[in-house]
């Protein structure tokens, strides 16, 4: 594990259950805390310059100005949880500690001048994941938060979930809470609590989320070193693959079409075209790893296990029900919404990662991690939806979490449950 974090996302409880109610007027009943909001980051803005002055001359914060900051961005990330859904109680005007999604910020430590006097320009990276991640950030300029990105989608999608079955699928709710979290490091740092750089890594959260068994699993082996010159031309050397992947892709379309009628018949896909399909949704993964700079060598053309650092792990085939199979690519519009989200967040780990790649030769832990999840995800839902296997997407975005503690596993047949 690593070292604590100056700023940590904690979970309190862990309870999933929701009232309807609340659920449905939530953002009619966030209104005042959104109006206070604002009216608290004005006073922000004019503590923060003070502290920037602070530390520029003493190379420290004061601590009652990091006290009051804290607690806004403290705050900010309560009422982020209540609107997104990743928490029910009505959360409290003054920031106190003890939310059931909550963050612990450390006292003030010594920062470094130079850091401190470009952190407008330092942050901006940390501002673009932010942005895609669309946690509950604190926004220097007018207190204001951005509801949007893997995180807003999450929220729309448990929002239906939570009206129909009363809770909310603990995948998604670990994904908007890891969005919170890295917002919260994110916000921290522009507003001088800490000259800690925020990690995108998804093992931050405090505890580790549960990651249950699921047949398709994703194995992180690869180096962080990058070699300068494959990075700089990296969408290059990846065109033969690309085209094998969409010549490989219209075989797949056919062989599904096989599948979903056999599978409709018996019940199961037949190990052939199980392992067919298994090795296409392999093989896409190991490209847009290499891609999307998450993956360091050059991959091999036929999705073999074990050929490449960002690997799937992808059980036989086993029985799958007859209903769920014929309404499969409904059933999966869910998992595709969210896969667009955090496809979206790949593409920024790739856009950052190939500057990084090219000036530092490597790839950053946290980045190659957040990119690994969402390329697990995206496999997942492929295989969702390829008939590979009946269990749906898990949303939760740790790569290893804590044992899962049902004694009996999920439905496969319920989205809700699986997210």
């Amino acid at each position: 594990m690593p070292a604590a974090r100056p700023i940590r996302l904690v979970l309190r409880d862990d309870d999933l259950r929701r009232s309807r109610l609340t659920v449905f007027f939530r953002l009619f009943l966030a209104i005042p805390h959104l109006v206070w909001l604002v009216l608290w980051g004005i006073a922000a803005q004019v503590v923060i310059f003070i502290l920037w002055l602070a530390i520029l001359i003493e190379g420290r914060a004061p601590e009652i100005l990091h006290d009051f900051v804290a607690g806004y961005l403290r705050y900010t990330t309560h009422v982020g949880a209540y609107l997104l859904l990743a928490a029910n109680p009505f959360p409290g005007f003054r920031g106190a500690p003890g939310y059931p999604v909550d963050v612990e910020i450390d006292p003030p430590a010594r920062q470094s001048r130079w850091a401190t006097l470009f952190r407008l320009l330092l942050v901006l990276p940390a501002v673009v994941i932010a942005g895609v991640l669309g946690g509950a950030f604190a926004v220097f300029s007018l207190g204001a938060l951005y509801f949007n990105g893997v995180a807003g989608t999450a929220a729309f999608l448990v929002w239906f979930a939570a009206l129909v079955r009363g809770r909310t699928p603990r995948g998604l709710r670990d994904l908007t809470t890891y969005a919170l979290g890295y917002g919260a490091q994110a916000g921290g740092y522009l507003l001088l609590l800490t000259d800690r750089y925020p990690s995108s890594d998804p093992v931050l959260p405090e505890p580790l989320p549960e990651l249950p068994e699921h047949p398709i699993r994703i194995a992180v082996t690869d180096e962080l070193e990058r070699s300068r010159l494959t990075v700089f031309f990296r969408l290059f050397l990846a065109i033969p693959h690309l085209v094998w992947l969409m010549l490989w892709g219209i075989a797949v379309f056919f062989a599904v079409v096989a599948a979903w009628f056999v599978a409709l018949v018996i019940g199961r896909v037949p190990s052939g075209l199980h392992r067919f399909l298994a090795a296409y949704v392999r093989y896409s993964t190991h490209v847009y790893a290499y891609l999307t700079i998450v993956g360091r060598k050059f991959p091999g053309f036929t999705g073999r296990e074990g050929s490449f650092g960002i690997d799937l792990h992808i059980d036989p085939p086993g029985p799958q029900r007859r209903l769920l199979t014929l309404f499969r690519v409904f059933l999966a519009i869910p998992a595709f919404v969210v896969a667009g989200a955090v496809g979206n967040a790949l593409w920024i780990v790739a856009l950052l990662g190939w500057w990084v790649g090219v000036v530092f030769g490597r790839m950053p832990e946290g980045l190659r991690n957040l990119g690994a999840s969402c390329l697990r995800y995206s496999a997942q839902t492929y295989a969702y939806l390829f008939l590979v296997t009946g269990r749906y997407p898990y949303a939760s975005p740790v790569l290893v979490g804590r044992a899962e503690p049902v004694a009996e596993p999920l439905p496969a047949a319920v989205p809700g449950d699986a997210f």
